[in-house]
């Protein structure tokens, strides 16, 4: 090799080195292209959500994603055969990878693979379509529209407008009062320069440690979502990009083909009701507070110590469940408060099963309660309790521990 070098001419010598370099120089290139990691310059928080809410639009947007679910690792939920701990249960996610598109119209299609079957999340702009191939189930919900949508003379002054870097600022200073803040912190994710922040409850947040959001510092997209139960590092709840690319996404894509046999379920709004009776969301009646108030309008005796497990009594009120009067009764303040709903018992059923359209292949752990079977959901950030007692149905839900829940459930 050096006798070839000696009898080269300095010209093509020097065309050779050149080369090597140039050879080199688009090497390095393409490696740093291929793993980006750059990230934006730093800049008050301020700042960052404003760029984010101004920034261009893109035309579309495809990813790919990782669902990381640590929510129910210690629920010890069984299957129906009571085998397997929490991975037994169909409805269980221990995790998942998928993609997720976005139309620049706002239409999206999420689509994440387990080991349990595929999900199918779907919204065209005005229903929100859920399909669970394992099984084979098909919910379909339409949000009641807006009061005033689509008439301009009903809108606040003001609506649609970005806001101002000062008063963003005002908000955070404000929001800072109640929670810690992080300021907009530069990393990277899927590629993409982004900034993250990070906001934590300062008192009462029960098992919540904190939530994270992180945006492209361009386009302002949302590239994760994260949530932490207190003390723990490691995320409870996260959905991150892995791989973004921007550009039109097509029509076809949130097109669901969908296998014979599909059960479908619709989600009423009018009446907070599924079809075929499955529960639905307490609806608030905003007019009826407190104790009288709302024991006037009750067919039955509601039990709302003055306190609960060291708590004093916060609120009460008169809801609607699946169609009948009920109360919510409130402890403590924050996330580490309790919710306590009552209700007159529905004839048929035992208490505390899993009546009104509950997975049959999913058993959650009993409890007793003063003598009454309990079935209790504990997870990372909370734990629900429901129970029957006296011709009473109870369910008590909060940011606790389990034994936090269950003394609540004892003192009533």
């Amino acid at each position: 090799m050096s006798s070839l070098l000696r009898r080269l001419s300095l010209s093509r010598l020097l065309l050779l080195c050149a080369s090597v370099v140039v050879v080199g120089a688009a090497g390095t290139a393409l490696a740093s292209a291929l793993a980006d990691n750059s990230k934006p310059a730093p800049k008050p928080l301020a700042d960052a959500v404003h760029e984010a809410l101004t920034a261009a639009k893109p035309a579309g947007l495809s990813a790919h994603v990782k669902l990381e679910n640590h929510l129910l690792e210690d629920a010890n939920i069984a299957g129906q055969e009571g085998a397997g701990g929490a991975r037994a249960g169909g409805s269980v996610i221990a995790g998942a990878e998928g993609r997720v598109w976005i139309a620049s119209d706002g239409r999206l299609r999420l689509e994440l693979q387990s080991e349990k079957g595929a999900t199918q999340i779907l919204y065209d702009g005005s229903t929100v379509t859920v399909y669970q191939a394992s099984s084979n189930t098909l919910y379909q919900y339409t949000p009641p529209a807006h009061s005033g949508a689509g008439g301009g003379a009903d809108k606040p002054a003001g609506a649609g407008q970005v806001p101002s870097v000062a008063k963003i600022q005002e908000a955070i200073t404000s929001l800072m009062g109640h929670a810690s803040l992080s300021g907009a912190v530069p990393t990277n994710i899927a590629g993409q320069p982004a900034y993250s922040v990070r906001i934590s409850p300062r008192k009462d947040g029960g098992l919540v440690g904190g939530a994270e959001l992180a945006w492209d510092a361009t386009h302002g997209v949302p590239l994760r979502l994260a949530v932490y139960a207190k003390g723990d590092s490691t995320p409870v709840l996260a959905l991150t990009a892995t791989e973004v690319s921007y550009g039109p996404v097509p029509s076809s894509v949130f097109s669901l083909s969908l296998p014979s046999g599909v059960k479908t379920t619709k989600i009423d709004p009018a009446t907070h009701a599924g079809a075929g009776g499955q529960a639905s969301p307490p609806h608030i009646d905003a007019g009826t507070t407190g104790p009288a108030a709302v024991q006037s309008k009750l067919p039955f005796t509601i039990q709302a110590p003055s306190t609960l497990a060291g708590m004093d009594r916060h609120e009460v009120r008169l809801i609607e469940v699946n169609g009948h009067d009920s109360a919510l009764i409130s402890y403590g303040e924050g996330l580490g408060g309790i919710v306590v709903i009552e209700s007159q018992r529905k004839h048929g059923g035992e208490g505390g099963g899993q009546e009104g359209g509950g997975s049959p292949s999913i058993n959650l752990p009993r409890v007793s309660i003063n003598g009454a079977k309990a079935t209790e959901l504990p997870t990372a950030l909370g734990t629900i309790l429901s129970f029957e007692s006296g011709g009473i149905d109870h369910i008590l839900a909060g940011s606790v521990t389990p034994s936090v829940l269950q003394a609540a459930a004892r003192g009533l």
